[in-house]
């Protein structure tokens, strides 16, 4: 067994920019099963060596980027077939908790470790800790099934609102007020949440509870709403609204342009309506400074022409793993979809890293053993 060595970490600095609009698609590969080491927390596999033999990859977590990884699975599979990464989009929640039982061969996560997270696997780990770099980034959105809408504003006196119940019929005045001109039925909201543990929420309840005065469920990945429907993953949420008349919900921007769903623009920090694009989104990270473990979280960004509610998303690897071709895998696919890949993320609606950031991701992942 290769021993666990510590990432040394640095402080980078970087900013994200902006990724064009297309087509939205996405391509699952095939699942592949691991075994998993009792002693150092990172799966082990049979011997997947040199010579042309297949690696298996397994990871687990956040829906919100599971089109994209599930994307730049299938594309690397297709330049290198004998890799073969499977990724299961079963919430951050769910996915943190396989990444520290051990059950993966990496994580993903919306929200950063959280200190007793840290914790917990460095206790497993023999003091080492986890490698957290983030990939890729994109905006949460307000989608909504309205007929007749197809253009919907919302104020933050209107959506905070909505999410505390105070606001509960789509004509109320603090929602038509910003919606002159525009038809809004007597109808209630059908207020649609995510039920399971998930980073979209811990991204979307950050917002919240720094732009929203009478919110006080706070952020996490779980939290007790006082309105509203539960659905599980992006997936629920999307699939909920869809055959929901009058439904309004929080999703990733590219499940709701993939499935053509209506997004309303939001007022941002600086009191302007923000329509949701890579673009507007790109702008939250504008001049922010990355801390040493990547978790950088913008919870209001102060850009006047940001679009208030953006995410980096997180991978999550092992210091160590047994199998040498394995980490070799592991290093060379996040190289590619930092560079080659980032056309999909573009056309998916996400926001590629920029260089510099993307760099410093690659170091980090370098010094997997």
């Amino acid at each position: 067994m290769t021993s666990l060595s510590c990432l040394k970490r640095r402080a980078f600095l970087a900013t994200l920019t902006a990724a064009s609009l297309g087509l939205a698609v996405s391509c699952a590969p095939t699942s592949t099963d691991v075994s998993t080491s009792p002693t150092s927390g990172a799966p082990t596999s049979p011997q997947a060596g040199g010579g042309g033999s297949t690696v298996t990859l397994s990871g687990a977590g956040a829906s919100f980027p599971a089109p994209l990884y599930q994307r730049w699975f299938a594309d690397y599979n297709k330049e290198n077939s004998n890799v073969q990464i499977s990724y299961q989009s079963v919430g951050s929640g769910a996915g943190v908790e396989q990444f520290l039982a051990g059950t993966v061969d990496f994580g993903a996560s919306d929200a950063p470790l959280k200190d007793e997270e840290r914790e917990k696997f460095k206790a497993a780990n023999n003091g080492a800790d986890p490698i957290q770099v983030p990939m890729t980034s994109g905006s949460i959105v307000f989608a909504y099934n309205l007929d007749g809408v197809d253009e919907l504003k919302l104020s933050r006196n209107a959506y905070c609102g909505i999410v505390t119940g105070e606001i509960s019929n789509w004509n109320d005045p603090a929602i038509a007020s910003s919606n002159q001109g525009v038809t809004l039925p007597d109808e209630p909201i059908q207020w649609v949440y995510r039920s399971d543990g998930s980073g979209t929420t811990f991204g979307f309840t950050t917002h919240l509870a720094a732009a929203c005065p009478n919110w006080t469920a706070g952020a996490d990945k779980s939290v007790e709403w006082a309105t509203g429907t539960g659905a599980k993953g992006n997936e629920g949420i999307t699939a909920q609204l869809q055959q929901t008349p009058g439904a309004l919900g929080y999703v990733e921007f590219s499940y709701a342009r993939e499935n053509g769903l209506k997004m309303a623009a939001i007022e941002n920090k600086a009191g302007n309506i923000i329509e949701p694009s890579p673009e507007s989104g790109a702008l939250a990270f504008k001049g922010e400074t990355v801390p040493p473990d990547f978790a950088l979280i913008v919870a209001d960004p102060s850009d006047a022409q940001a679009y208030p509610i953006t995410t980096l998303t997180w991978m999550l690897f092992y210091p160590g793993y047994s199998d040498a071709a394995k980490a070799d895998a592991i290093k060379n696919v996040v190289t590619w979809a930092l560079t080659d890949g980032k056309a999909g993320a573009e056309e998916l609606g996400y926001i590629p890293i920029d260089e510099e950031l993307a760099t410093k991701v690659q170091d980090a992942v370098a010094q997997i053993k």
